[in-house]
């Protein structure tokens, strides 16, 4: 009876493991990026540089970088997905090289006529994390910045 039970555990073990693999595999497809598109942004002296990759499964990764003049840079990864015509993303960030903080703020953009706007809402803070107040508008008439598409750079 023991040796039975050992037999079919033996036996199982391959077959659990393809059914992960697969699985695995499956994942890795998913987030395979389809797409890259570039946008710059320029309001006065201040500049934005925003670089999105989308996932065959729409989500949306990339890098923000936001250089103030007279505040340093705002460097970062963004991750989310579009709802819509509106790009939701949370955006990781540190403020400056020297600065060893890690911010994170949600961010929302609306895309229009192939530009992306940034948007202006309440945001909250519950339990660390930081998110836009359900209810409240955001604004994207009051955003500094309006990403223009751009080339790549390799």
């Amino acid at each position: 009876m023991k040796k039975s039970i050992l037999y079919l555990a033996c036996m199982a073990v391959p077959l659990v493991y393809s059914c992960t693999n697969s699985e695995k595999k499956a994942v890795a497809k998913a987030d395979t990026t389809v797409s890259s598109e570039c946008y710059v942004a320029i309001d006065a002296l201040d500049t934005a540089d925003l670089h999105l990759n989308t996932s065959a499964a729409g989500k949306i990764t990339g890098h923000l970088l936001i250089n103030y003049k007279d505040k340093g840079d705002n460097i970062g990864e963004v991750a989310g997905k579009f709802s819509g015509d509106t790009l939701f993303v949370d955006y990781t960030f540190k403020i400056g090289t020297a600065n060893p903080t890690i911010y994170k703020n949600p961010l929302a953009f609306l895309k229009k006529d192939g530009k992306l706007i940034l948007g202006v809402g309440q945001i909250e803070t519950s339990v660390g994390r930081s998110y836009f107040v359900k209810g409240k508008p955001i604004s994207f008439d009051k955003g500094r910045f309006t990403f223009a598409p751009v080339e790549c750079k390799k």
